[in-house]
């Protein structure tokens, strides 16, 4: 772990309990005077405590130092994602988290299936852990809306990616904002609202499930 995450670091004393206290005393055996490392993800800064006191359920720290330290990726990417299983979502959540992703918005597609529901609670946790273990200092941005066609109203500058002859390597300078499919890609009506001047695609003709493309597509841009 590259810090521990608690909502609360910032102020003078600390205290911790429940989930956090079972991982820093019961699991990782820090004693009295151990110097642990934490972030609030609220700001920027990382906060080092000093261990001072352990009871049965709680512990408490004092602040002894704290310095602003930013580390996430150079690059904004923000992906438009066309809902899919949320069991998918919470497998590779992580990873996109890990590259550097600074923002997804979920979307209803025609071919999403509308009864999935996303945890967004669930989805937060999975990306305070990512940040605690690969060091990032915040983590991505989520949000969700019911159409398409909503979103394109909302961002400018939307990149498609879909089968093409324009290769994703060509413009991944260019591309700050894409769309992503869900399983069965894009209906035709979804097409039709495509700029074709920005639709871009992989080297390859074969058919890749959401996930893989969502992935590839970002280390593409971001790394």
């Amino acid at each position: 772990m590259q810090f521990t995450f608690d909502i609360n670091c910032g102020d003078k004393f600390l205290e911790i309990s429940d989930d956090t206290y079972k991982y820093l005393i019961k699991a990782r055996r820090h004693k009295i005077n151990d110097e642990i490392y934490f972030r609030n993800l609220k700001d920027d800064f990382i906060y080092l405590y000093k261990l001072n006191d352990i009871n049965r359920r709680n512990a408490s720290f004092e602040l002894v130092s704290y310095e602003e330290k930013i580390i996430k990726n150079d690059n904004n990417l923000h992906l438009i994602w066309c809902l899919v299983d949320p069991k998918t979502i919470e497998k590779y959540l992580a990873s996109l988290n890990e590259l550097g992703l600074d923002k997804i918005t979920f979307v209803y597609c025609e071919f999403s299936q509308k009864n999935f529901k996303v945890n967004f609670e669930k989805l937060e946790k999975i990306l305070i852990n990512s940040s605690s273990q690969c060091g990032r200092s915040n983590i991505i941005k989520l949000e969700i809306r019911n159409s398409l066609y909503e979103v394109l109203k909302e961002n400018d500058d939307v990149y498609f990616l879909d089968f093409s002859k324009t290769s994703i390597d060509e413009k991944k300078t260019d591309i700050k904002t894409l769309v992503i499919g869900c399983e069965g890609g894009f209906s035709q009506d979804e097409r039709l609202a495509f700029n074709k001047d920005k639709i871009v695609g992989f080297k390859s003709n074969i058919i890749l499930r959401s996930e893989t493309a969502i992935l590839s597509a970002a280390a593409k841009i971001l790394i």
